[in-house]
């Protein structure tokens, strides 16, 4: 298994409106949800209120501290409806085909990019989604931070879309989420 994610350790979830990103995105109950490269797990943690008992979170990260952690903290709140597993997602997500109503990207497609492991990735994020499923992706707005990584490997919305169109994904919307960070929603055909 390949060594520490580039980010590992790092989190966005700080700097957004968690409320405003639950609804933007369409998490209820029922939803499976996958949150891709999880890291220690802000996201599914926040996420899994709004799920319930009926739905369910996929929490997959290379990074096997995070994925430790978040084992951890499932345990001591007692929450049942997170799945955590480490995995290098642009080789396999461990989850079944078509099975996934949401997918949720935060701050990771530029990292897959400078990897070199976006393609993979992407190809997996489409088999895994339902017919009809979305895509949500959390990604750093093109300008100078800090925070968040250098401008020349920051993600345009419109670049964001060229990424996503071969795979038959296509934008249903891009929402801003604050000073540092937008959100772009896409449906799986």
């Amino acid at each position: 298994m390949p060594g520490k994610p580039i980010a590992a350790g790092k989190s966005s979830f700080p700097l957004i409106d968690a409320r405003k990103l639950f609804l933007e995105i369409g998490v209820s109950s029922n939803t499976t949800l996958l949150d891709l490269a999880c890291g220690a797990g802000a996201y599914a943690i926040a996420a899994s209120p709004h799920v319930g008992s009926s739905g369910k979170i996929i929490a997959v990260d290379l990074w096997e501290d995070g994925i430790d952690s978040l084992k951890d903290e499932i345990r001591i709140k007692k929450i049942d409806n997170i799945f955590p597993h480490v995995a290098d997602v642009s080789q396999h997500i461990p989850v079944d085909d078509h099975s996934v109503d949401l997918c949720l990207m935060a701050t990771v497609l530029h990292d897959l990019v400078q990897d070199r492991t976006d393609q993979g990735t992407l190809k997996e994020v489409q088999r895994t989604l339902k017919p009809g499923g979305r895509l949500a992706v959390i990604e750093f707005k093109k300008k100078e931070g800090p925070p968040g990584p250098p401008m020349k490997i920051r993600i345009s919305p419109d670049t964001l879309e060229t990424f996503l169109k071969p795979i038959n994904l296509f934008p249903a919307k891009t929402v801003d989420m604050g000073e540092h960070l937008y959100l772009s929603v896409y449906h799986r055909s």
